[in-house]
């Protein structure tokens, strides 16, 4: 990781222009990419710039995009996961050097996220039970005007930390209604992938619900 980048986050705010444009690309191309097999969970094959979108029950998924724009290369960061270390980030391919995270921000959380998004092409939240709604709006308007790309991880409904209501102002909605798991003979063998149904909810072209299914390798399942 570049040194000045290793700077506490409440200094991200005042990064000079020239580490911002280094941490974040040339920003001329307007879609992050995704794995081949997610491609087709998104209207434009892509995370758009400036959007906000929201996982809904499976931390592969998130943890499968984070790992995409990493290597592609991209600079990414993740905040309020204690669950999820960064062990688990590095199995399922996510580029360490290239990637920041934020396990317990506390009371500070939309500072932390609001300064990440200035200088970050991906920021993973995920957001306490009783996060305000001006705040989760206020997050998504600062996604849009930086260009970055705002990734809501949720627990799936009635699981702990689940709330009550949706994150407002995101573009686009993931939600895992199922799964299988493929591998095992007749009680024998070894679990190789997971397939889920994810339910893809959106705005304009995307408003209307469909059901897409992926194929997730065993690495990413074990962050499940």
């Amino acid at each position: 990781m570049l040194p000045s980048a290793a700077r506490s986050l409440e200094n991200l705010g005042v990064l000079e222009p020239e580490l911002l444009e280094q941490l974040r690309g040339s920003g001329t191309y307007a879609l992050l990419p995704v794995p081949s097999s997610l491609a087709g969970l998104f209207p434009e094959g892509g995370l758009r710039r400036g959007s906000t979108i929201t996982v809904t029950g499976s931390s592969s998924l998130v943890l499968a995009l984070l790992a995409e724009v990493s290597r592609r290369p991209g600079w990414c960061a993740e905040v309020g996961s204690p669950l999820l270390g960064s062990a688990a980030a590095a199995e399922t391919g996510v580029a360490l050097e290239r990637f920041v995270r934020v396990a317990e921000p506390g009371e500070q959380w939309p500072a932390v996220v609001a300064s990440l998004l200035e200088a970050f092409e991906l920021v993973v939240v995920h957001p306490p039970p009783r996060a305000r709604e001006a705040d989760m709006r206020r997050l998504s308007a600062r996604a849009r005007e930086r260009s970055a790309v705002l990734l809501v991880a949720e627990p799936a409904a009635g699981k702990p930390g689940a709330r009550s209501s949706s994150w407002p102002g995101g573009q686009l909605g993931l939600c895992v209604q199922g799964q299988r798991w493929h591998g095992l003979g007749s009680g024998h063998g070894y679990l190789r992938s997971r397939e889920l149904d994810v339910e893809v909810v959106g705005r304009c072209a995307a408003a209307r619900p469909r059901r897409a299914t992926v194929w997730l390798p065993r690495a990413l399942d074990e962050a499940s």
